[in-house]
């Protein structure tokens, strides 16, 4: 086949939890206090080559619940991961399917394993609101320009 006659390959071989962490440092008193907490929710992508055209794509998304600024309800860490297969893609093109697809297809699992985890803790389920990850791509990869003739002198 020649190069013209390849097709690209953009596939899901696994979605997993990678990682998964719950803390209530402050139990039982905790559930006893009264207002409305504040949600602080942070979001970190990082993708590596697995072997020729695997990639393991991981989103973090770490979600804290706190009253007042000092008194932490809850903290809950998920990193959903997923084995994608790209092949036959340009080499250009792959950082953005990395930096962008692959979180969107791993956000509504961050969702509902966020959502789940609050609820078994006893709290309310926290929904994350969606995210515009090509937004959060374009951010980094200008902070990455920004950074770059710093470390160049």
């Amino acid at each position: 086949m020649s190069e013209e006659q390849k097709q690209s390959v953009f596939g899901i071989e696994k979605v997993y939890v990678k990682d998964l962490s719950l803390e209530i440092p402050n139990a039982p008193q905790i559930f006893l206090e009264q207002g409305s907490p504040a949600i602080n929710v942070e979001v970190h992508t990082k993708a590596e080559q697995l072997g020729e055209g695997v990639y393991e794509a991981v989103l973090t998304v770490t979600v804290t619940s706190k009253l007042e600024a000092d008194k932490t309800v809850f903290l809950v860490e998920v990193s959903q991961a997923g084995i994608f297969r790209i092949q036959d893609v340009p080499q250009e093109d792959i950082e953005p399917l990395l930096g962008i697809a692959c979180p969107n297809i791993l956000y509504p699992y961050v969702r509902e394993v966020v959502s789940d985890t609050v609820v078994r803790a006893g709290f309310p389920p926290v929904v994350l609101q969606p995210m515009n990850f090509e937004g959060i791509y374009q951010q980094q990869k200008q902070m990455q320009a920004a950074e770059q003739p710093a470390t160049t002198h």
